[in-house]
């Protein structure tokens, strides 16, 4: 039951960010998911390989194919474990976001009719599905200082009302820096 309420959870999310639900569980900001995905997939995968090796040893009579079993899920565990540790190593040391999900964010940044372009962008995880948004923004027309501080909060306050966002940080860019393109590889200057 565990598993199956994991499996739907993630092929959701999946489906949301077109993608394979295996490349969700891998890419995935929540560790607790990927743990209870993992987990109890090795433990399904595990009790086939126990119960294969069990039955062959009750049919042969011997003990072998029950020690390969017990060793097979041995090794099962550790690889689980060991891509566990890889995965939630990297977000603690600062995992990038995929070019989707930086994509993404440009455009909800973009949406505000008071922002024209984006010439720096920033991303990372600061929790499960948490995102912290740095940016820098050129705003459209030329308006006096104190407006423009009220305008960026606004766009700010706007942005971490979205469920992923846990703070945002906008500053005005320069008229010398280019626009940042957002493409399936990610970012880059305009040409």
């Amino acid at each position: 039951m565990s598993f199956t309420r994991a499996f739907r959870q993630t092929r959701k999310a999946a489906r949301r960010l077109d993608r394979h639900t295996l490349e969700q569980v891998l890419k995935s900001s929540d560790p607790t998911l990927r743990a209870v995905f993992a987990e109890d997939g090795a433990a399904l995968i595990g009790l086939i390989i126990a119960f294969a090796g069990i039955f062959l040893h009750q049919v042969t009579g011997s003990a072998v194919p029950d020690a390969v079993g017990a060793i097979l899920v041995g090794v099962l565990l550790a690889v689980v474990a060991v891509v566990l540790i890889e995965r939630n190593r990297r977000f603690l040391v600062g995992q990038a976001v995929s070019a989707d999900i930086e994509s993404s964010m440009a455009r909800r940044v973009l949406e505000h009719p008071e922002i024209e372009r984006i010439t720096y962008l920033h991303l990372e995880f600061v929790g499960p599905r948490k995102l912290y948004l740095v940016a820098a923004v050129d705003m459209r027309g030329d308006r006096r200082e104190h407006e423009v501080a009220v305008a960026l909060r606004r766009v700010e306050r706007d942005l971490e009302d979205h469920e992923t966002v846990e703070e945002a940080v906008l500053t005005l860019a320069t008229p010398d820096e280019p626009t940042l393109v957002f493409d399936p590889e990610g970012p880059h200057p305009e040409d």
